[in-house]
């Protein structure tokens, strides 16, 4: 028989998860503040405990160290309202398993406490950890702080946020939670929230009937639905509409989703990773990203250090991309001192995408056993522009707008999305000035 202990403050909630609980057969114990909990726990030890945030006396976090220093091994998932969030995110770092946000669901919350006890204890690669979908390479401290911390979020089910700097590795440190988690026999689908218009994009994430528009022909799966017991990766998710925005907060919070045409939801269940290059805290605040989504979201946030964060990772990323892309050569190219030497001091705007770009060229161009400086003087990688220069008074809004347009892709060499990002607006944004104002095509490679 599972037992659980079950710690809150209010009778009648503390009532009810009784009643549920002991319905599915389960050996049920109450307590009504922290410390009446660890006495309880404490005689009567049980593998799982699901405890409320606040509560007088003491808050969960006191119950989790509590009844984690008895039982190291113990599940801990945590009930919460909206406003205790920033709690809930510290328990995720203390090693809770899961929590859920009331009013909560039972049904769920007897699945995440089945899943919980269920577990079996993750099997996580060490700092430099190679996957099928490329590498996440290195052994720097910092590298393997955010690996670490991947590792403890992986063994739990909560949903992630990953914010880091283009090209630095989101989407493989995504694919190794997946790949460390429970959910590992299950699909990682990924969609890319800036590559579709708004509407298509919502019935990419959430499918549609038949005849749900001027052109649904056929009924389609969502990406929710597809990824049903695995992952889903939402890129860029900075990018999605305003306008959606509450349908997926829905979505985490009910793990039901609303097809478009249809009036009867669809059960889900799906860990969302979401990723984003750009600080979503300043969406909130431009009133571009929701504050309640983004909290939802925020739960077990990770990030990525860039590469000239991490330049003793340089020397192992660079023959990395040389056995990648160099695997028929009957001799491999060597690094040469000086070349390293190079590479360390560079600042990689575009971090690991961007050095990946450089070796590949180098090999491209070289048929000698050593990559040398040569290599380098042949195709230099962009130093970090600077801040774009200021526009001539006199102007009008619009032609300082444009002007700071031209200026800041000139200064990053054409590349929209560095431009985009140095102005602190989003890819799609630009695009739509660059058609605007005419500028020209973007610059071939």
């Amino acid at each position: 028989m599972n037992q659980v202990l079950v710690v809150d403050d209010e009778a009648p909630m503390r009532a009810a998860l009784e009643a549920t609980f002991r319905r599915d057969g389960w050996e049920v114990a109450t307590a009504m503040h922290a410390q009446d909990a660890l006495t309880k726990f404490r005689a009567a030890p049980t593998p799982l405990v699901i405890s409320d945030m606040r509560m007088p006396g003491g808050d969960g976090l006191s119950v989790l160290h509590g009844v984690r220093e008895m039982a190291p091994h113990v599940a801990v998932i945590f009930l919460t309202a909206f406003a205790t969030v920033p709690e809930a995110v510290e328990a995720m770092r203390e090693g809770a398993c899961d929590y859920l946000v009331k009013p909560v669901s039972f049904d769920r919350l007897k699945e995440t406490a089945r899943r919980a006890l269920a577990r079996p204890p993750a099997q996580v690669p060490g700092p430099s950890v190679r996957t099928g979908c490329g590498a996440l390479v290195g052994s720097s401290p910092a590298l393997a702080r955010a690996v670490e911390r991947a590792r403890r979020i992986a063994a739990t089910d909560m949903d992630v946020l990953i914010e880091a700097e283009s090209g630095s590795g989101k989407e493989l440190l995504a694919r190794l939670i997946h790949s460390a988690s429970d959910r590992r026999t299950q699909p990682f689908l990924a969609v890319n929230c800036a590559a579709f218009p708004e509407a298509l994009l919502e019935s990419e994430l959430f499918g549609h009937a038949r005849g749900a528009f001027t052109g649904a022909f056929s009924a389609k799966l969502g990406k929710f639905e597809a990824a049903h017991r695995g992952t889903l990766l939402l890129d860029e998710i900075g990018e999605l509409p305003l306008s959606l925005q509450p349908k997926l907060l829905r979505v985490l919070q009910e793990r039901e989703v609303d097809r478009l045409g249809e009036t009867r939801p669809v059960r889900v269940d799906v860990r969302v990773v979401a990723t984003t290059n750009q600080p979503l805290q300043s969406l909130v605040q431009a009133g571009k990203f929701r504050a309640d989504l983004y909290y939802r979201l925020k739960v077990a946030p990770l990030s990525l250090p860039p590469l000239r964060e991490r330049r003793e990772d340089i020397r192992e990323l660079a023959e990395h991309f040389i056995e990648k892309h160099a695997p028929a050569r009957s001799v491999r190219p060597r690094i040469s001192a000086g070349l390293l030497s190079r590479l360390e001091q560079h600042g990689w705007p575009g971090n690991v995408r961007e050095l990946e770009n450089f070796v590949r060229h180098a090999l491209a161009f070289s048929r000698g056993p050593e990559l040398s400086q040569e290599d380098w003087e042949e195709c230099p990688p962009p130093e970090p522009a600077g801040e774009p220069p200021a526009p001539p008074a006199g102007q009008t809004l619009r032609e300082m707008e444009r002007s700071l347009l031209e200026s800041t892709l000139a200064a990053q060499g054409g590349n929209r999305t560095r431009a985009a990002r140095q102005l602190g607006i989003c890819p799609r944004t630009m695009r739509n000035k660059i058609r605007e104002y005419g500028l020209p095509p973007r610059r071939p490679m």
